[in-house]
């Protein structure tokens, strides 16, 4: 394959894993640029567990990427697949997808393909589900992502973190938004530090997120990891977001432009009902079941307004955790929430670029601004020696990735402030 390394780009690098029950797990590989998915079968109960492939094969395309470099996310649920992914050998053609993996599933669904309103050239992060009310019609899934900023004008090669979100019953338009999503919206994330004279320093590289479940199911604990954009300013930061806060953006004024040389501005017109992003159902309005039974108004509205006016703000207006001029940049979080003789405390375990992972705790010590305490540094790998961990690798690897995996035990951290035992997490490091 012309361009491409045989031993780095044309083997099957399996990109995918999403369980579906206790016995079976659905996994994509990149197929030397031929997207497969199949069917992993488990037997958990046997006294040595086995894993078996079904030989049930199918086409990956839209599910994952066709290149072991590029990023992604995928999200099973409900028999369905959302894939944040490319369609096209040179990963162009990129779009937010729907595709069912179990049983009938519901109507297959994309993002509109080649067009920069909707998505401009992303760098998809994660995603997950969430219920925004008790009625399951009002499930949504969210999406973050990174991307070319349209409204920062065409020659502007800018970055804005984006958080997405879709309804899990939108089946497309009748007559307008075929096949496509009628209830996809898009907000900018925000992660700045204020600086003098109202000058922020932002964050602008999405590169992790994690979901803190709390005992409310409609309203986890989103965090996520930052970094600058610039190649003069290095660092990271790491801010807070309530899903309040994100649904209320969602429910704001869209952005609006007249015309692709036009000045986004804020909407100031008539929005149609029922209002874009809003999950159809009886018990919102029973003539409309479905998004086919839209009217033609408000399809044509929302295939023109994709993006919010106001963008997402985290919580105390700044990070909780920031680290500039240094040489490595956070490239992964994991967050546990842990009770301690004081108080709760959120534990933020972050792994780098260089390989080393920080276990750092925000603390409020009477001021506005937490202080940042950092409890433990770990070297977990010797970047060079055995690999290459999350940074961009070099033109003959693949692009590698980075996880963390917790287990909860008591252990006691010592600082100026505080002498506190609290359960937290021992991460295992995954580096290939």
């Amino acid at each position: 394959m012309a361009g491409k390394s045989p031993e780095t780009d044309c083997s099957n690098f399996v990109r995918l894993l999403q369980p579906i029950n206790r016995t079976s797990v659905y996994a994509c590989g990149t197929g030397a640029f031929q997207p497969t998915c199949t069917f992993l079968n488990l037997n958990p109960e046997s006294e040595e567990p086995s894993l078996s492939l079904s030989h049930i094969y199918e086409s990956g395309q839209g599910k994952c990427p066709f290149s072991a470099r590029e990023p992604f996310t995928a999200l099973l649920t409900d028999g369905d697949l959302y894939s944040g992914t490319s369609v096209d050998f040179m990963g162009v053609n990129a779009g937010l997808f729907r595709t069912a993996v179990q049983g009938p599933g519901r109507q297959s669904l994309r993002s509109e393909a080649y067009d920069n309103n909707w998505l401009n050239e992303p760098d998809f992060v994660d995603s997950f589900s969430v219920p925004d009310t008790h009625s399951p019609d009002d499930d949504k899934v969210y999406v973050f992502f990174r991307e070319r900023a349209a409204e920062a004008g065409p020659w502007d090669q800018r970055v804005y973190s984006r958080v997405a979100r879709v309804c899990k019953n939108d089946v497309g338009g009748k007559r307008s938004l075929i096949n496509r999503w009628t209830t996809f919206l898009k907000a900018r994330l925000v992660c700045s530090v204020p600086g003098p004279s109202g000058v922020d320093t932002h964050f602008d590289q999405l590169e992790d997120i994690f979901v803190l479940e709390t005992k409310d199911p409609q309203n986890p604990v989103v965090y996520g990891v930052f970094s600058t954009s610039s190649s003069v300013f290095r660092g990271s930061a790491v801010c807070v977001f309530s899903m309040a806060s994100i649904r209320a953006v969602f429910n704001g004024p869209f952005a609006h432009r007249d015309g692709p040389e036009s000045r986004w501005v804020e909407y100031r017109g008539r929005i149609p009902y029922p209002r874009p992003g809003t999950c159809p159902s009886e018990t919102y309005d029973a003539r409309y079941r479905s998004t086919r039974d839209l009217p033609d108004e408000a399809v044509s509205f929302s295939r023109q307004h994709q993006l919010m006016w106001d963008p997402v703000l985290p919580l105390g207006a700044r990070p909780v955790f920031t680290r500039v001029h240094w040489t490595d940049r956070i490239r992964r979080l994991v967050v546990d929430r842990v009770e301690a003789e004081d108080g709760v405390y959120d534990v933020l375990h972050l792994g780098t670029d260089q390989g080393k992972v920080l276990k750092v705790v925000s603390v409020l010590n009477g001021g506005l601004e937490p202080e940042e305490v950092v409890l433990e540094e770990l070297n977990v790998f010797q970047v060079g020696s055995a690999g290459f961990c999350c940074g961009p690798p070099p033109s003959d690897q693949p692009n590698p990735w980075f996880s963390l995996v917790s287990h909860t035990h008591t252990h006691t951290h010592t600082h100026t402030h505080t002498h506190t035992q609290i359960r937290t997490s021992i991460l295992v490091g995954t580096f290939h």
